[in-house]
């Protein structure tokens, strides 16, 4: 590689000429790990939404009818308004925890691409990103329908929707360039991820409100981008609340240093993955 290819790899916005670049590649294996993923399974792409609503029923049924829980947003809750928030929350979190859980393994499980000299990596976990966005994309249409029958509508603020969820999969997929960067020297990030999702998820709010976040908490929990994004998505679309921009704007900042960091370290690491496996 030349100097002033080099230079160029590592430009504040490398990982956008990099996807743009490589795009009909990374939709062949976003395509490919979709359906790798419900490959000799008898039901095959229904779990991609049984599974959503099997999590749901689950989730209600143990915070909101045993342990009694509720937002505490809308006048007069119920146990369905109660059932849609968390499926917000669960649809959002579950899009970045399946991020988590496959990044480790992304480089790793490929050791023949690895190989190639003009293969280009970086797609391999921007391919997990995208068939995480093919679940989300699933389970956020669910997440619609049940507010549509059951829930208070869909008002206008839904078209937020697009505008909340864009920064946070730029997160997911610095997230995904960095963690699978480091899965190929420490073989034993994928075991600490299991604890780092089930931490993620009870510090973002799925299950309740941020305001009911005690202040002691909340000074370091308001740094996190997915309790940040679930909330502004239930503002928008469930709870039909003013947005945040402040908020937004910390998102947007975030998934831009994120994607830029993730790609930068993947870059810095990736001449290593050869030698390692």
């Amino acid at each position: 590689m030349s100097q002033d290819a080099a230079k160029a790899s590592f430009a504040p916005f490398a990982f956008v000429t990099d996807l743009w670049r490589q795009r009909e590649l990374l939709w062949q294996f976003t395509l490919r790990n979709v359906e790798m993923r419900h490959k000799g399974s008898h039901l095959g792409l229904i779990w991609s939404f049984l599974n959503p609503l099997l999590m749901l029923g689950l989730y209600t049924l143990v915070f909101g009818y045993i342990f009694g829980g509720k937002f505490g947003i809308l006048p007069n809750e119920t146990k369905v308004d109660y059932a849609l928030g968390i499926f917000f929350g669960l649809t959002l979190f579950q899009f970045f925890a399946e991020v988590l859980g496959v990044s480790p393994l992304a480089i790793v499980g490929n050791p023949n691409f690895v190989k190639k000299v003009v293969f280009p990596l970086e797609i391999l976990p921007a391919a997990n990103v995208g068939g995480a966005i093919f679940h989300l994309l699933i389970s956020l249409g669910l997440t619609l329908i049940s507010v549509v029958l059951f829930g208070q509508g869909i008002g206008w603020g839904i078209l937020w929707l697009p505008v909340i969820i864009a920064p946070l999969v730029l997160v997911a997929m610095g997230t995904a360039w960095l963690f699978s960067a480091l899965g190929v020297f420490f073989r034993d990030l994928g075991q600490f991820m299991q604890f780092l999702t089930m931490a993620l998820m009870y510090a973002s709010a799925v299950f309740f409100s941020a305001s009911k976040i005690p202040p002691a908490i909340w000074v370091f929990l308001r740094f996190n981008p997915l309790l940040l994004a679930i909330e502004l998505a239930r503002d928008a679309a469930l709870w039909q609340r003013p947005l945040n921009f402040h908020h937004l704007a910390y998102l947007y900042a975030t998934g831009v240093l994120a994607c830029y960091l993730g790609h930068l370290a993947f870059r810095k690491m990736k001449p290593a993955f050869a030698d390692v496996l």
